[in-house]
């Protein structure tokens, strides 16, 4: 990478890694030490299920797909766009096979970081153990709010949630994903979206 590329791969970088946690401007060089810039076309599959995940991404650019296999259906657990980690909780946290594939639904530029180098990290610096600590309380928080609104609202308003605060993502991401997403099929999406205009 050129300086001026170098530079605008730092700054990605620090945005990133500052928005889960503030850390001192020698932690956060550590940390940019062992992140690398990532590039990988749509379609490609960044997680399998069933296998140990030994590295965690940030999406700089492009937008993924967190699903699952239920007998014969793909069921979408969510989305990742840009500021947003893809990891697989449980190889990240218990060093065992994950759950989720996760697929490129745009071409994407990604920071990357293998966990082992993150966890040499945390056991020489408090600021970045207290950096992935918190890493991982935001996305268990994520989940969670994911398991509850799946349980406990309806598809139409889990979609009026989706035009709120994500609308990005109806005019990114194919409907067939944001039915799947809802738990819905697409003639039921249909619906919806007609009910709601």
């Amino acid at each position: 990478m050129s300086s001026p590329d170098i530079r605008l791969a730092n700054m990605h970088i620090d945005a990133l890694f500052t928005n889960v946690l503030d850390i001192p401007a020698e932690s956060l060089q550590k940390i940019r030490g062992i992140a690398t810039l990532v590039k990988f076309p749509k379609g490609h599959l960044l997680f399998r299920a069933g296998k140990l995940e030994r590295d965690l991404y940030f999406v700089v650019k492009g937008i993924a797909r967190v699903y699952y296999h239920h007998h014969a259906n793909e069921v979408t657990l969510c989305f990742g766009a840009e500021g947003e980690a893809l990891i697989s909780l449980k190889s990240y946290i218990t060093d065992q096979p994950g759950y989720e594939n996760i697929e490129l639904l745009e071409p994407c530029e990604l920071v990357h970081l293998r966990t082992a180098d993150l966890q040499h990290l945390y056991a020489t610096d408090i600021h970045l153990a207290n950096w992935g600590r918190k890493l991982a309380e935001q996305e268990l928080i994520k989940t969670e709010e994911r398991l509850m609104s799946r349980q406990f609202k309806t598809a139409t308003a889990r979609y009026s949630e989706l035009m709120t605060h994500h609308p990005h993502l109806l005019l990114r991401v194919q409907l067939g994903h944001i039915a799947s997403y809802l738990g819905v099929n697409q003639v039921t999406l249909s619906r919806i979206r007609a009910d709601i205009r």
